[in-house]
Formats: structure tokens, sequence, C-alpha cells
């Protein structure tokens, strides 16, 4: 299966919380979406794993994505060696993506930026003929390179290299993340607070991303930085 997109998050709501309403406009343009969670999430204060996995099912399919894959790399202990750079260069080259999208290339937990790094350099290397894959059905797998790694900004407040309007998108993103209830806010849970679980948490997503859209005349907007330098064919595309 080919697929336009494929976003990449270290945890299983990175993606929900960095960059779905980009993915829903996607969606309604007609382009095909695949996620993949490289942990389980396990670490997390809230929640378990089998939790967390039925979350983000939940969260795919509301979303309209055509596939979500976990590949179990260790929560907070993932290395950006062989074997998780092998594990997402299968996944690059099974899906054939023109575009990921990846976590932040610096922010408060260290895990995102690893992140990062990791997909970045696995998709450089998925294009290289003399590293060889295979499928699940044991056939050799064609090399791929995606035309485009764009990073969403996630907590810290970076400068943005470009930002997509989401205005029309913004409250089903908001639903996307509250599949994840047991990472935010909920009066009856009996489990510690985080920095995610306050009441006003989403007042803050609406807020970030408000302030993210202004510059460029959006209700509302998600942020992303990338590592080369942007093309532009026609200047009058530009907002």
């Amino acid at each position: 299966m080919k697929l336009d997109i494929l976003a990449f998050g270290i945890h299983p709501d990175d993606v929900e919380l960095g960059c779905s309403g980009t993915l829903l406009r996607q969606i309604d343009l007609g382009k095909t979406v695949g996620l993949v969670d490289l942990t389980k999430g396990e670490l997390g204060t809230r929640g378990s794993a089998e939790l967390r996995k039925k979350e983000s099912t939940a969260s795919a399919q509301l979303m309209g994505a055509r596939v979500r894959v976990q590949l179990g790399l260790p929560d907070g202990f993932s290395e950006i060696d062989h074997e998780s750079l092998m594990r997402v260069i299968r996944i690059i080259r099974m899906y054939q993506p023109d575009i990921l999208l990846a976590n932040a290339l610096s922010d408060r937990h260290p895990d995102h930026a690893k992140g990062a790094e990791l997909v970045s350099r696995a998709a450089f290397l998925s294009g290289l003929i003399k590293i060889h894959t295979v499928d699940l059905n044991d056939q050799k797998q064609i090399p791929w390179r995606p035309k485009a790694i764009y990073h969403y900004i996630q907590d810290h407040q970076l400068e943005a290299d470009f930002v997509v309007d989401i205005s029309d998108y913004m409250d089903k993103k908001l639903e996307l993340i509250q599949c994840f209830g047991s990472q935010f806010y909920d009066p009856e849970s009996e489990e510690p607070e985080t920095p995610l679980t306050g009441v006003d948490f989403f007042d803050l997503i609406r807020s970030k991303a408000k302030i993210y859209g202004r510059p460029a005349s959006y209700a509302y907007a998600e942020a992303y930085n990338v590592t080369r330098c942007i093309g532009v064919r026609d200047i009058f595309d530009l907002d």
C-alpha cells in the first residue's frame, strides 16, 4: 500500500498533538495517510501500553488514517542504532510515502528530538540501494526516499519555518487528542498529575495554534521546522 504521507511520533499521542490538523486537512484533499508510533508509550506516568494502544486505534479510525503501526522500540531508552534504523527503513519502504512528518527537532521531552533524528536518518538510508530489507512476506523491498521531512513543533515555542492552516480542523483535532483519555484531564482519575492533565490543557493547545496562525492571518495553524531550504515554483501560491 503506497501512502502519500507517513506521520511518525515516538509516543502514541505525539501525532495527534503535533500535526493531526494538517493530516485531517490532507485527508479531506484526498491524500492517503498512515501513522507510526515508534514506541508503545509504556513509560508514561498514566495509563498503560495496552490502554494507549486502544486509544491510538480509536484516534486513527476517527481521523480516517489508512493504517497505524507500532514499531515497539523501547520507550525512554530508544537508541539510534542499526536495529532501530532498520525498523524505520522497512516501514518507509513498505508504504513509500512522499512526505514524512516527524517529531520536533528540540523539545521538553528528550525522546522527541531523538525520534526526529531517527526518522530523518532512516529516511536518507532508505534510499540507498545497498541496504537490503524484506517485507512481511519475505519479498525484497525496493529503495525509497521521501521527497520531504517536516518536523512538527511540540511543547517548546520554537520559531516556525512554515505553518499550515488548520482553522477548519481545530475542533476535530481536539477530538482526536481526547481519544487519549488516560493522558489528559479526567476529574475521576486517581493517577498522578502530569503537565498534560490540567483542566486548562486544551485551552493551551488552542491558544498555541492561534499564536502560530496569527502571522499568516489564519485563525489556527500547526507549525513546522525543516532542515533544508524550501523551494516554491509559483510565488502566488504563498499566503
